[in-house]
């Protein structure tokens, strides 16, 4: 390897290219979203470490970038090292032209589900018109949820939900993701009152730091608990899926760990018949690394986008009619940044939403 170069990319993404002195270019993205100028800083430590080495040792890599850091984990180190790894993936699959899941052991599929977003029941006519079979919507609400919280709140927002499943019919897989911003106290009762419109799964029903409160909240409904963007690699999974917090698993794979740590990830929830639906509020390289993990694993549910490559991509990938994008076909990732498109995407200053108590003014979660 001979450089790395970071590229702060709007709407609030950041691109990685690693260079190599026979000129394959690997492509990553090592995103923590808010922290943009930190994640540059935390890769521009890393940088001295791969300067000469042999990038085609991508598993060695990774663990002397985690193992070699005395504190281990957490959310900029393993951003760093997530983009680094799809990077180097790419480059190892361009070196012997062949796509990062053959790598992997192969294609499990052809195709890869993905879901599209929709607030209330016009969005989702428009989704359904453009081939989607899978949605995720939010908790509607007029201001941001108390602890606990009224019956009024509760009818507002399953009242919406209820018009999706109308307007969605009952083949429409329709997931509600709370952010994380529901109070355990809240998240019961809306969680009960939304059972009868069986929405595919319920996603960070509350904060997932402790994940005993997570259990609570499992245990006490039929429907499936999802949550994993903010866990960071296996050791972090493991207590979610041995104390069966989750029945539905969701790494970042540029937060968790990457290609590396995805696919371990994968192998133990595997063993708990435990799905995985890879977070992905990110950019088009972010897609690409889910759709390769996505066609080598068995236990695979549905990818989340906001960004098929248009306007990044020198062949964005396509929406089909059944809901599905088809693996990519070339070479590591299977993606081409598009430089002249990408001209005037360069560059942002991107920060958190700041939210607070309408009452009050106490901070609350975005």
């Amino acid at each position: 390897m001979t450089k790395l170069e970071t590229f702060l990319v709007k709407p609030r993404w950041i691109f990685l290219k690693i260079h190599t002195d026979v000129g394959v270019v690997g492509l990553g993205e090592p995103l923590l979203e808010g922290r943009a100028l930190t994640i540059q800083t935390a890769i521009k430590e890393v940088e001295p470490y791969l300067i000469g080495k042999d990038p085609r040792h991508v598993v060695h890599h990774w663990q002397a970038i985690y193992r070699h850091a005395f504190y281990r984990g957490g959310p900029i180190l393993t951003s760093a090292l997530s983009g680094i790894d799809h990077a180097l993936w790419d480059i190892k699959g361009k070196l012997l032209n062949v796509p990062v899941y053959e790598l992997l052991g192969g294609p499990t599929r052809d195709r890869v589900r993905i879901y599209g977003r929709a607030s209330n029941a016009e969005d989702i006519k428009k989704r359904k018109a453009e081939g989607y079979t899978v949605i995720k919507t939010g908790v509607a609400h007029k201001n941001p949820a108390n602890i606990v919280e009224n019956p009024q709140f509760i009818k507002y927002a399953v009242d919406n939900f209820a018009s999706l499943r109308e307007a969605g019919g009952p083949e429409m897989d329709i997931a509600i993701d709370f952010h994380g911003n529901i109070s355990p106290q809240t998240a019961k009762v809306l969680i009960k009152q939304l059972e009868p419109f069986q929405p595919m799964f319920v996603e960070e029903p509350c904060q997932a730091q402790n994940v005993d409160t997570m259990v609570d909240i499992a245990r006490g409904t039929h429907l499936p608990i999802a949550a994993g963007e903010r866990i960071f690699t296996k050791w972090g999974f493991r207590e979610l899926l041995e104390k069966k917090a989750v029945s539905i698993v969701q790494p970042d794979l540029c937060h968790a760990g990457g290609i590396t740590e995805g696919r371990l990830i994968a192998g133990m929830a595997e063993a708990y018949y435990v799905p995985v639906a890879p977070h992905n509020p990110m950019g088009p390289i972010s897609l690409a690394v889910g759709l390769n993990l996505a066609a080598s694993i068995p236990n695979f549910l549905v990818q989340e986008q906001v960004s098929l490559g248009e306007g990044y991509l020198k062949n964005p990938f396509k929406l089909q009619k059944d809901g599905t994008v088809m693996i990519p076909q070339g070479p590591g990732l299977g993606v081409e940044l598009d430089e002249d498109k990408m001209k005037d995407k360069i560059g942002h200053d991107w920060k958190n939403p700041e939210s607070y108590n309408a009452l009050d003014g106490s901070v609350v979660d975005w």
